[in-house]
Formats: structure tokens, sequence, C-alpha cells
């Protein structure tokens, strides 16, 4: 059956407002309801789509068996790019149901996917996506367009983009540490207590590959950390044996094809710097840098180091160490041109340049600085800190603070941040915030002891 039917000839009535070849002007009947717009309007719908085949129709006015309310909507979003308020009386996934069948859920997914709808000083709770099973989650990945995939035990549960859950598939895993979304379908996963890196096709169930290490003493090799640049995947793995660790970089658009190893380092006698594998990798496309960062807790305190290392040399081109108040967790970010580190001790935010690349490094603390001085007490242990855009959103337990930079300067000492506490990211057991992510124009947060994942979005802008 064709997608529009029963086109009425002109004599119906309907010859003044007539799909006339002489005429920009297209009328369609819809559920009963007629429609007028242009022919320019309807082709950017795109080629596939049935409203652009109704755009060459010439004398007739096609009728649509379809909830003309929604077409609508449907048709302000081919107008402006964008969906009109009122369709936030409907449910998504009517919309979504509406947009396959006119071929145009592609401008739905850009409308509701847009990164530069995220307002992130209007920020709310909007949905709650609930998980299978008594599991926690361990870790969780977004891609671009907002779709997400959460590991919980030994499953991994994933939405696609309107946030309709679209699968949950067993993995070997007992439980899963590192997770990285390669696409809307596959996802590279690793455990600290499970060899091999896996690609898993999470819409059939399956793995894909599995990259391992192989280390001098052959005794397999867990995963610490995984990254990707658009042509590299980075794992950090370290054997099974915990006497050495390095870097592999695998060639993304080459079958997984191992390029090179870096960080390399076998561990002998009391060295314990070469002992602290990376356990966040992050890559820094202005400068063609891979950051990596790991830190270890022993008998003297937490200590660690942020390498940052040039992929055609092999070298690392600067080392931060951490002795005084070593980062609980610590991020880079291309937009402030900055690295920014959340106190372990302290549990203070603190940024450095990243135009200081190479020189000696010099941390400036956006909060209280009398914290800094080590007394035994770990504020910031288990803390967490992202970089959204110019913005960045730091845990605190229960609370996720926002920074945000309001003036420019010529130095990093010049440079003046804001620190927002978003109250509202507490929730009412105060359960502290254990992995937070952007996608799309979505925030999504997960804690401790909790089968569910937060959706948080713009009341403004959101769905």
């Amino acid at each position: 059956m064709p997608p529009f039917a029963g086109s009425h000839p002109l004599s119906h009535g309907f010859s003044r407002n007539s799909n006339d070849s002489s005429s920009n002007i297209v009328t369609i009947d819809v559920g009963g309801q007629l429609f007028q717009t242009t022919k320019q309007t309807l082709k950017q719908s795109g080629s596939k789509s049935i409203l652009s085949e109704i755009s060459n129709l010439d004398g007739t006015i096609p009728f649509i068996d379809r909830d003309p309310e929604i077409f609508s909507i449907l048709l302000s979003l081919l107008r402006t790019g964008n969906l009109p308020s009122k369709a936030k009386t409907f449910d998504i996934q009517d919309l979504v149901f509406e947009s396959q069948y006119y071929g145009v859920e592609h401008l739905l997914l850009n409308s509701q996917s847009n990164p530069s709808q995220f307002e992130p000083f209007d920020l709310e709770k909007s949905l709650i996506l609930p998980l299978s099973g008594r599991d926690s989650p361990t870790a969780i990945s977004t891609t671009q367009l907002g779709s997400v995939h959460v590991a919980h035990g030994c499953k991994i549960t994933s939405f696609d983009w309107s946030l309709k859950r679209k699968s949950t598939i067993l993995t070997q895993f007992a439980g899963i540490d590192s997770m990285l979304s390669l696409s809307p379908n596959v996802v590279a996963a690793g455990a600290t207590d499970f060899s091999g890196l896996q690609i898993i096709d999470v819409n059939k169930g399956f793995v894909k590959e599995t990259l391992n290490w192989e280390n001098v003493t052959k005794s397999g090799s867990t995963v610490q950390a995984i990254g990707a640049s658009n042509e590299y995947l980075f794992t950090s793995f370290e054997s099974a044996r915990r006497n050495s660790n390095c870097i592999m970089i695998y060639d993304l658009n080459n079958g997984f094809r191992p390029v090179a190893e870096i960080g390399h380092y076998e561990i002998f006698g009391a060295e314990l710097d070469s002992a602290i594998p990376a356990t966040k990798l992050s890559w820094i496309s202005s400068h063609n840098l891979l950051m990596a960062a790991g830190s270890h807790s022993g008998p003297s305190g937490v200590s660690g180091n942020i390498r940052f290392w040039d992929l055609r040399s092999g070298n690392a081109v600067w080392e931060i160490k951490e002795n005084v108040d070593c980062f609980s967790d610590c991020t880079v970010s291309d937009d402030l041109s900055a690295i920014l580190k959340v106190g372990v001790h302290s549990g203070e935010v603190f940024i450095s340049d990243l135009r200081n690349i190479g020189k000696e490094n010099s941390w400036t603390c956006l909060g209280d600085q009398r914290k800094v001085v080590t007394n035994g007490k770990k504020e910031g242990f288990g803390s967490k800190i992202e970089s959204h855009g110019n913005q960045v959103f730091c845990s605190k337990g229960g609370n996720l603070d926002l920074w945000s930079e309001v003036l420019i300067g010529n130095s990093i000492k010049d440079r003046v941040f804001r620190k927002n506490t978003m109250g509202r990211a507490k929730d009412s057991c105060g359960n502290k915030i254990t992995h937070f992510s952007f996608g799309g124009n979505k925030m999504f947060v997960t804690r401790k002891d909790q089968q569910f994942v937060e959706v948080w979005q713009s009341s403004v802008r959101g769905f």
C-alpha cells in the first residue's frame, strides 16, 4: 500500500489551493485537515522521504491517513529546523514513530540532540532510565547524538538517541570498569580483573574482536582505561601480575590493527612511579597529544602522574608529578585550553594552562587555597571532574558543582571562574555521584547503590 493514497481531483473544491505546476504552493490533506506549504520546505525532508515525493506531484491534493496534529509538528520542524514548544505535549516516541513514517527521523534527531541546545545553568532532571537487575552502573558511555550505553554488573543496556531502551546483553565480564562508545551499536569494554579489551556489538549481542597486549610475563593483560581520537583507539593495559603496563594504539579505520605501543613500563624494586598504569586517557586534538593519568595510594599518601604523549615520536613531551594534593580525577579541555583536576585531599578544583606544555607546571586553585595543605583528610576522594564546552562539572558526594569562566585574560592567573552549586543534583537520599557523561544536549548521571540513570536536560530547550 502506498504511503499516501486517495489523491483528490481538482473538482473536489480545492482548485484554488491545488498543487499547480506553475505554483510553488503545495496542499496536503492529512487525516482530513488541509496543510499548505512550499515545495522547498517539503524537499528539506530529503530525497528518500515521501514528503519529497509529494513535492513533485502536480494537479492533485494527496491524502495521508495519519495524525494531523503530529504532522503539524513535523511540518514546523521542516520549516525551522526546530520543534515548536507545543511538541512537549506529545510523547517523544510518538514523534519518533511518525518521523520514521515520513522519513524525517534524521531531522528530529538533529533537533533533539544538538549540543548547542545544552544550557548548563538551566539543567533539570527530566527522565529516569531504569536498568534490569540489582547491579548499580559501573561504567557509562555516550555518543555525540545522545544515545547511551550503561554497564551494570555483567550486562550492558543501551538506549537510543530518543532514550528508548534498545537492548540489554550479557557479557563475559563479572563487572565492567571501562567502556567507550565507538558507534551507536558498538562499544569497547574492559575490566581490571579480566584479560583483554572486547569490541562488542551491543545490538546483536556478540564480541566482534578481543584485543590483548602481549607482556613479557605472558600473564594476560587487564584494561585500566580506554580513549579514542577520530583515527585511533587507545587502551591502557596492565599485566595480570601487575608488574608491567603500557598504552596500546589501534587503528579504528583498519580493523583495529595495532599501530604502536607507548609508555611501556616494567616494574623493578621500589620504583613505585613506574607501577602506576594510566587510568584515564584523553585525546587533545588541538595539540595532537594523548593525556594519560594515573595515581597510587601507598604508605606515604597518594601520588600520581599526568603525562602527555606525542604519538609520532612515542615520547612523553610533558609530565606532571602529583604528590602534595594528588588528583582524585582530572580532565583536559580543548575549549578552555586547560588541564583541570580535583584534589583528593582538598576536594578543590585546580586549573593549569595547556599553553605551558613543556614548562614547569603550576596549578591555580579555583576554590579555597587554604585547603591545599595536606591534613590527612580526603575531602575529594571519589570526586569526578569533566569539561563540556566552556563549562567544568565536578561531583562532590551527591552534588555537582559547575565552574564557568567569566573573564579571559592573557595568562591563566587572569582567568576568572565562578562556581555554581547545582543543589538540585542531590537526590533525596544524598547518594554519591559515581559517573556523569554528556551526549548531544543531555547529561547522564549515575549514583551509588541506585539501579538507574538520571537524564538531565535544559528546562527551556529539553524535550
